[in-house]
């Protein structure tokens, strides 16, 4: 990752837009900026954020770490400057790096915090605050207690060559001699050779009254302390709104004519919106596949397999108007860009797939190199493995964009958003911006781990802002529900403020992943966020329906009659190195060497479906997976038997499902997994057979969490790894039945249909 390190010798960045803005807003945060109502907030918000001749300066009591959670969230425009620790702070809003000499000057006087803090010890009366204060100590204070002491304070604060501020008749800071806001924004002022006459300064208590007696033009918000309303009465530069918050800050641009009364910025003109989808469905793929056919773009059913895009479209079954945003290719090559196109007229009239046009580049880095090479090692904590390029970071942003534009011009107004996992992370920032009245949901279909690997992330305040923009957000299972709560209360101050238990639904302390109570509902400043654990379930009409059909069930009989009396070992997975199959084929050769009664009993078939030729971090594992095949066969083949059948290829559907039934052991170890539906579909096939296989799944699934009569096993121990294929090849039938009943209720109940139908409702409430 690019990492540009700016000067402290000089200011780090100058205001955003020409050498002298049109308008400077320096501003308090709590009860002017954070306050009044909310399309007040929005107007200003925007008007801030797409001005290009406005410049933004937070000034706060704040502390910088207080600050920090503003600036992950995307509603809130990001400032240029903030003054915080009420002036004893500053630094550029963009790096957080100290403005220099600035800070420098202020830090020369302050004697340290443990000199002031011991100096008013002696004063029980005072309460320290615990909240973050650098360059100053914040006190509490009773004002009747306080009147026979404040000569005593502030002569122990003079002999320190500090100054005593009290606000609100219940708040004291020592700050640094001459400092406060006022002083502070004069002296910031003249290091970047700001016009004064440009700056408008905002507040709303007494704290911020030094702000005014700078000789700044000045508005006190509707709600304002009346000490500070009483003390700027008589300040010709101050102008008192009605309003309170932002909406006191617009009436203040148009008393002081800060900006033309014609400027586009201030009053955008309100668009008229046609009648748009009820429902959208934001994915990275569209519900079916592109192919072209003697030069003409056609649309062909998916490839590959994914039961959760036909559960996603019965929901418009019912004639529901809805859009499903997709990327789609935008080559010359294959004739104009076609934005709309129909699914399936027949089955789905009211639903139209609304392409994002992205070139051959974009989609490369995008998905298949960044999304893939920085993002999906870190979830599945593989984090050492993540390679973060600011550049790709930038082309992730313009895509999430395109999405989250293309979505606001499908949706009708108050319409339910639909987004789907990490490759789209970004875009409920951009969306909630654009379309404040819609309800915006979000299903992370990755792992979601805890906050000491997501942390690693450059770019992680922006991304956790962005999904608190939701109003729901949903996980496979709790533990990673909590996970993600971790993450946001190590970026912002959120409260829990509802919960409930995870069993019976899932297990509790049986597995890895197991949690015994969940996080339903946080706040979070001002917006409260619902969240939720649902498993993906598997399809089982399609597996029923393959299962009827007679080539399928011509090729089951094929393969027991080629695996005779042996038992037969399947594994089917996506070449990757967070599937284990390494140390899965380490421990297979391990139970041939410590059970030789086994050789010959026993063959391992493994299905590794390889990568796209296009990335290429997973070309080394390949070689290393096809070694150890070579390597245990080596060792241990027959005339008539071979341990390890291993095929690199996708196999169609069908032939899987017909390995399934085919198979006495379905043996499933990655080492992290967000769910993992192989081993549902494996189950469900068992169990529409009526046979009576046997699951062994890495307690690191997911799906572990739920799937109830798994042999679970430990694919970090070795050990545990045999000893669980072990304990699944000698299993008795009875208790294999048993185990297979238990695990086919679950899956049967908790269908894809189930998954997608509770998900909905739990986003609706």
């Amino acid at each position: 990752m690019t990492v540009s390190t700016p000067s402290l010798s000089t200011p780090t960045r100058t205001p955003p837009a020409t050498p002298a803005p049109q308008l400077i807003l320096a501003t308090d945060l709590d009860g002017t900026f954070l306050a009044g109502d909310a399309a007040a907030r929005h107007r200003l918000y925007r008007l801030v954020d797409q001005h290009p001749g406005i410049a933004l300066i937070f000034i706060t009591g704040r502390g910088l770490e207080a600050v920090m959670p503003l600036l992950s969230d995307p509603a809130i425009p990001r400032p240029d400057y903030v003054v915080c620790d009420v002036g004893a702070t500053v630094v550029d809003g963009h790096t957080l790096q100290p403005l220099q000499p600035l800070q420098s000057m202020i830090d020369a006087h302050w004697p340290g915090e443990h000199v002031v803090a011991a100096a008013m010890r002696p004063f029980t009366a005072l309460q320290r605050q615990d909240v973050p204060q650098e360059r100053r100590c914040s006190y509490f204070c009773d004002p009747q207690t306080l009147a026979p002491l404040r000569a005593q304070i502030q002569a122990a604060a003079q002999a320190l060559g500090c100054d005593v501020l009290y606000s609100a008749d219940r708040y004291l800071d020592i700050l640094p001699p001459d400092t406060d806001k006022g002083r502070t924004l004069a002296a910031l002022a003249r290091l970047l050779d700001l016009p004064r006459e440009r700056i408008l300064v905002a507040g709303d208590t007494l704290n911020d009254l030094s702000m005014y007696t700078a000789g700044f033009r000045g508005v006190c918000v509707g709600d304002s302390e009346p000490a500070l309303t009483e003390a700027t009465a008589t300040l010709a530069t101050t102008f008192h709104a009605q309003a309170p918050g932002c909406g006191g800050i617009l009436e203040a641009i148009e008393h002081f004519a800060l900006l033309a009364d014609d400027d586009r910025y201030l009053y955008p003109p309100k668009q008229a919106r046609a009648a748009g989808a009820d429902l959208v469905m934001v994915y990275h793929r569209l519900p079916f596949d592109e192919v072209m056919e003697n030069g003409v773009l056609v649309q062909r059913p998916p490839r590959s397999p994914n039961g959760i895009i036909p559960s996603l479209l019965s929901f418009f079954e019912g004639g529901q108007k809805g859009s499903w945003v997709a990327w789609g290719i935008d080559d010359p090559k294959r004739g104009p860009f076609q934005t709309h196109l129909a699914v399936d007229a027949e089955r789905y009239p009211t639903l139209t797939a609304a392409r994002v046009p992205l070139s051959r580049q974009e989609v490369d880095i995008f998905y298949k190199r960044f999304s893939k090479e920085a993002f999906w090692p870190m979830l599945h904590v593989f984090w050492e493995r993540a390679k973060f390029r600011e550049d790709d970071w930038q082309v992730f942003l313009k895509v999430n964009r395109k999405f989250a534009e293309a979505t606001a011009a499908e949706a009708a107004h108050g319409a339910t958003v639909w987004i789907h996992d990490y490759n789209l992370w970004m875009v409920p920032a951009t969306l909630r911006e654009l379309r404040p009245d819609l309800k915006i949901a979000f299903f992370h279909h990755t792992y979601f781990p805890s906050a000491d690997v997501f942390n690693v992330v450059p770019w992680r305040r922006e991304i956790i802002g962005s999904l608190l923009s939701c109003d729901y957000i949903g996980f496979h299972i709790p533990r990673q529900v909590e996970n993600f709560v971790d993450v946001v209360r190590g970026a912002v101050p959120a409260e829990r403020l509802a919960w409930e238990s995870c069993a019976p639904r899932f297990l509790t302390y049986g597995c890895a992943v197991g949690l015994d109570t969940m996080t339903t509902r946080l706040r979070v400043g001002d917006r409260e966020i619902a969240l939720g654990a649902h498993p993906v379930g598997t399809d089982l009409r399609r597996i029923h329906n393959v299962l009827a059909r007679s080539d399928v069930r011509n090729d089951i009989f094929k393969l027991r009659r080629e695996i005779g009396a042996r038992k037969l070992v399947l594994s089917v997975e996506r070449l990757d190195y967070t599937k284990g199959t390494l140390a899965k084929l380490e421990a297979f050769e391990r139970l041939l060497e410590q059970h030789p009664e086994r050789q010959g009993k026993v063959t391992l078939l493994m299905v590794c479906v390889p990568a796209a030729r296009e990335m290429t971090v997973y070309r080394t594992l390949q070689n290393q997976i096809e070694q150890a095949v070579g390597r245990i066969n080596g060792r241990f083949s027959r005339l008539d038997w071979t341990p390890v059948r291993f095929f690199a290829q996708a196999l169609p559907f069908e032939e899987v499902v017909a390995h399934y039934a085919a198979a006495q052991v379905m043996w499933i170890t990655p080492l992290r997994d967000g769910l993992n539906l192989v081993a549902k579909e494996f189950v469900a096939t068992h169990g529409i057979e009526g046979s009576s296989g046997v699951l062994v799944l890495s307690e690191f699934a997911g799906a572990a969490a739920e799937l109830k009569g798994a042999v679970l096993t430990n694919p970090h121990d070795p050990a545990d790894l045999t000893a669980g294929l072990l304990q699944a090849l000698s299993m008795p039938e009875e208790e294999a039945t048993g185990r297979m009943r238990q695990l086919f209720g679950s899956v049967e109940y908790y269908d894809v249909d189930r998954w997608g139908r509770e998900f909905l409702e739990a986003v609706r409430g």
